[in-house]
């Protein structure tokens, strides 16, 4: 019996359509899996706890999920925590602001990174521990930090530490510059890990507009990141007498675009587990 010889013909051209196809769908998987990912991680700071509680239904309303970054733990009362305690109930996460909100970068070089754990750290999440809270995330007083602090926080068992990152800068009056959220990299998670981040500022000394906010929720849904922004005091007028914090009608069309645009709401420490 004898067996054909002749060997099937190789053809480069099917070969190479082939192996693109299959690149193509690698890419449409992996633009697929950023697309679920691509979301919106808000987060509040300092002890605005009441004003905070308020915006429940907001919250609700838009299913949205942020991080409150306390200050000052030391000062709270039976009634704020029972109010962070709902707060987290309803899925938002409670991180650390410090215990004295001091600058780190002077604490550490004056007293060490012992003596500034001992002063910012060790009392401040002493009394979070005794309201039942265990933060993961910490936020950087007024953005103040260094290479030596992070060190120091992220050997304290943080996940993750937010800095502070500002769109627009004036003094005296005079503006020196204004650079569009879209164009801020840093601003944007990628979902890397990445353990130091930071986060816009939505205050109204910020100067945002809804569009360029519209413009941001944008990118991150075509990039499959997460767009990270923060504010202080929720405030319903302009502030007075030395108020600082963000417009509530502002947040809500923030919230309201991110809902249109399907991103998902995230809080801080789960940044860096997805």
């Amino acid at each position: 019996m004898k067996y054909s010889t002749v060997r099937p013909t190789f053809r480069p051209g099917i070969a190479i359509a082939f192996l693109l196809l299959i690149i193509f769908m690698s890419a449409c998987s992996n633009t697929a899996e950023n697309n679920q990912k691509a979301g919106i991680a808000i987060s509040f700071d300092d002890h605005f706890i009441n004003d905070w509680y308020a915006l429940r239904p907001l919250f609700r309303k838009y299913n949205a999920k942020v991080t409150f970054f306390i200050t000052c733990g030391d000062t709270l009362t039976a009634d704020e925590i029972a109010k962070l305690k709902q707060l987290e109930s309803d899925g938002h996460e409670i991180g650390f602001h410090g215990t004295v909100h001091g600058k780190a970068t002077e604490t550490i070089a004056a007293l060490g990174p012992a003596k500034y754990a001992e002063t910012e750290l060790t009392p401040g999440l002493h009394y979070m521990k005794l309201a039942g809270f265990v933060p993961e995330s910490y936020a950087h007083p007024g953005g103040d930090h260094n290479d030596q602090v992070d060190s120091v926080l992220l050997a304290s068992g943080f996940k993750i530490l937010r800095d502070v990152a500002i769109s627009r800068r004036r003094m005296f009056g005079v503006q020196l510059y204004a650079l569009a959220p879209r164009l801020m990299s840093h601003i944007f998670y990628p979902f890397d890990k990445e353990k130091i981040v930071d986060a816009l500022l939505i205050d109204t000394d910020a100067g945002l507009t809804i569009g360029e906010m519209q413009d941001a929720i944008g990118k991150a849904k075509e990039t499959g990141t997460a767009l990270m922004l923060f504010g202080h005091q929720p405030l319903h007028v302009a502030p007075e007498n030395g108020a600082y914090g963000f417009n509530v009608a502002f947040l809500e069309q923030v919230l309201k675009e991110a809902q249109r645009q399907k991103l998902r709401f995230y809080t801080m420490a789960e940044l860096p587990k997805n």
